[in-house]
């Protein structure tokens, strides 16, 4: 994966993206290694309080479970067509058969919540 790259919108909203590559691998019993296959790439987005989660939890070379939306789209770029696929992400995680990790639950202030002025105790 790519460095993560986090920004704002102009109204506010936390977005963050970065590139997933995933390479398929299979076991040969013959050969008894692995058998490396083709890498597909991957653009994914992120907004708001998840956007923000991983702008704190993740790191370049870590391995990533994704889940969301894909979208496949086709661009011309100099005269030639490509096909990009981008993931607009719902949840995102360490992959758990690589390692481990340590999940921290996050308090969200919700403004319209908090009360505009002191509070009168009586």
């Amino acid at each position: 994966m790519t460095q993560p790259e986090f920004r704002e919108t102009e109204t506010g909203v936390p977005v963050i993206r970065f590139r997933l590559e995933t390479t398929a691998r299979r076991w040969v019993a013959e050969r008894r290694a692995w058998s490396e296959g083709s890498t597909s790439f991957f653009m994914v987005r992120a907004w708001r309080t998840l956007a923000a989660n991983v702008r704190t939890s993740v790191q370049v070379g870590e391995p990533l479970v994704v889940r969301g939306r894909l979208r496949v789209r086709e661009e011309e770029y100099d005269g030639r067509w490509y096909v990009a696929a981008d993931i607009d992400a719902v949840a995102i995680g360490h992959d758990l058969s690589r390692g481990t990790a340590a999940f921290r639950r996050v308090s969200v202030v919700r403004p319209e919540l908090i009360s505009p002025g002191p509070v009168e105790m009586s």
